[in-house]
Order: structure tokens, then sequence, then C-alpha cells
């Protein structure tokens, strides 16, 4: 039987909604992006998205149903971004997510911001077969994931401070080149000397599995800080294309070192880094040497969206889950079953 999905997400600075169906067919999606209102303080204001997530969900919400030539009478069921993420953001989309509920009726869930990122990758993948290797790679998040069935993820690795895309926010800032920071970062480091600095790279032998960019971000501003003097156009490009090359020497080698522990040849790649071209191009690079299967969404799925939302709810609502009108928003990822640690 066929499921029509309205998903929704506010985690962070980007309002959105769309109608999927069957959890893989996209009949809309729309996204409001606050670029323009976080540009000029170099980072995401929390109240200030609070804010304009208060100002467009509803016209973002009607714009997904007129997008997809249909209404809510013909939607099965919601899903809302519960967390991680900004509280004040969740909370508007979970609140418009109730009402929406309560006064149509429709079953409610809550879905995992990193499981709507993984549930990107079928749509545009239908031949993705479990099990695989999930790598999710964003502002936020850098993590590693064998994911063995739908709802069910073992968690092989994460970032133990910083995270890659918060890692590129912090270098573009220091480096004056604006937000967002990794989109700026990836267009100039094209025509940037990517050997030109020798940046470290943290393997950390006792968790292997594990990430760490902390150290990569205070060597690189360590380094300019010695220079002490500004930098050239073409020198910046060299800065930000060798730490980009060090990020992504970092992200590549676990990701298949994983796929060898897990004895795996699928990797699904998700996230707002996972747009980055030179990331994609080295993936892309290693897994056709290995032999290995890579699947990766358009950069459109990538960042964050409400498709992937109603893609991952589908399958809970398909299940039978619900969300009573008591359901919280949370800011970090929680320790439950489907995101289990546990071999």
């Amino acid at each position: 039987m066929s499921m029509i999905v309205l998903g929704i997400e506010s985690s962070c600075d980007e309002t959105a909604a769309a109608i999927v169906k069957d959890g893989r067919i996209i009949l809309s999606n729309v996204v409001n992006s606050q670029e323009d209102v976080h540009k000029k303080y170099g980072g995401v204001v929390p109240e200030l998205a609070s804010r304009s997530h208060v100002e467009n969900i509803i016209p973002v919400i009607n714009a997904a149903f007129d997008e997809a030539h249909c209404s809510l009478e013909d939607v099965d069921g919601i899903a809302v971004t519960q967390g991680p993420g900004l509280v004040g953001s969740l909370l508007i989309g979970i609140s418009v997510a109730k009402s929406i509920a309560y006064v149509s009726g429709l079953p409610l869930v809550g879905v995992n911001h990193v499981e709507g990122h993984i549930a990107a990758v079928f749509l545009e993948h239908d031949d993705l077969t479990y099990p695989f290797v999930a790598l999710v790679v964003s502002g936020g998040h850098t993590s590693l994931f064998e994911v063995r069935n739908p709802g069910e993820y073992l968690l092989l690795g994460q970032t133990l401070d910083d995270a890659a895309g918060e890692a590129f926010d912090k270098v573009a800032k220091f480096l004056n080149l604006g937000y967002p920071g990794g989109i700026i970062i990836d267009q100039i480091s094209k025509s940037g000397n990517k050997q030109a600095f020798s940046f470290p790279r943290a393997w950390m032998k006792d968790r292997p599995l594990d990430f760490s960019f902390s150290g990569l971000k205070t060597a690189v501003i360590t380094t300019l800080k010695k220079i002490k003097r500004d930098l050239t156009a073409a020198e910046i490009n060299d800065v930000a294309a060798s730490f980009q090359e060090a990020v992504v020497d970092v992200i590549v080698k676990k990701v298949f070192l994983a796929t060898e522990e897990r004895k795996l040849n699928k990797i699904a790649v998700a996230g707002g880094v996972a747009s980055n071209n030179r990331l994609r191009e080295k993936l892309r690079e290693e897994a056709k040497k290995r032999g290995d299967l890579l699947y990766i969404p358009s950069p459109s799925l990538c960042t964050d969206n409400a498709a992937m939302i109603a893609a991952a709810g589908t399958h809970y609502l398909e299940k039978g889950v619900r969300a009573g009108m008591d359901m919280d928003a949370y800011s970090r990822m929680p320790s439950i079953p489907s995101f289990s640690t546990m071999a």
C-alpha cells in the first residue's frame, strides 16, 4: 500500500518541508535557506535562526503542497526532525508538526536528523542494499555507521571534538572568507596548491575509526599567525587547499578502513560536507581502485532538507511507531536503540 508523508526539517538554519511517496519518490522538496540572515555574523545565530523558522515554516509547508500538487487530505503521516540540532529551531518544526497532526488526526513520528541524512541516499539510489557502511559528514557530525537494516545502525566511529564542517567554518572565519565557510573553501581550493602547506592528519591508532579535527584547525591558525603578514590571494587559496586535503585524507582513509573491518563493499555518504568536490573525487577514486560501490546523493540532498526526514520517517510510520503530543526536542545525539554502539 502506498504511503505519502509530509516531512518537516528545522534543526539549524534551513526551514524545509517535503512530500515523499513510499520513502523513495520525492513529490516536492522545498528549502528556505537562512544564509543571508547569518552571513554577516560568520556563523549561525540560534535566536535569529528560530525567528526565521517562525516566519517561514508555514509558507514553506504550503509551497511543498503546491509543488507536489496535493493537499493534507492526501497525506498518510507526518515526520519531523526531533534532533540533534538547535533546540529553539527544532521546537518550531515540532510544534507545527504536532499542530497539524492534532487537527488532522494524522500519525506523527520524530526523526533523528543523522538518520535522515542516511535515508537521503535512497532517494536517488534504489540499488543500494543492506548492509553497508555510511559516512555522515556535516557541520555538526562526522560519524561512521554500519547500516544493517532500516532503523538498525552500529556506530563505528565519530568525531571526538570538531566535526569536519565545523573545522571548515572556523578556518574560513579565521581567513575572513565569509560564511558558509565550507562552500567557500571548496571553491577557492580548486585554484590552490594542496601541497603548499603540510598540515597534520589525526589518525589516533588506539581509536582508528574516530575523528578529530580540532588539532588540524589549530595547526592552520598557528601556521598563519607565524607568517606575521597579510597573505596574498594565491597564498590563501593554497592554505585552503592544503587544509581541505588534510581533512579529506583522514575521512577517506577511515571510510575504507571501516569497509575492511566490517568486510563490506558498499558505502553511502551523506551530510552537507558530502557536497565537497574534493571529498567526492577522492572517495570515487579510492572506491574504483578497490572495486567498492559508492553512493552519494546530489548536493541538494546532502544539505539539510525535509525529503530525507520524510524518507526516514516512512519506515517508522509503516512499523506503527507514533510520537505523542509530549514529544520533545533533543540537542545532541541520544542513546537510542537504533543508534547502538554495541556490536
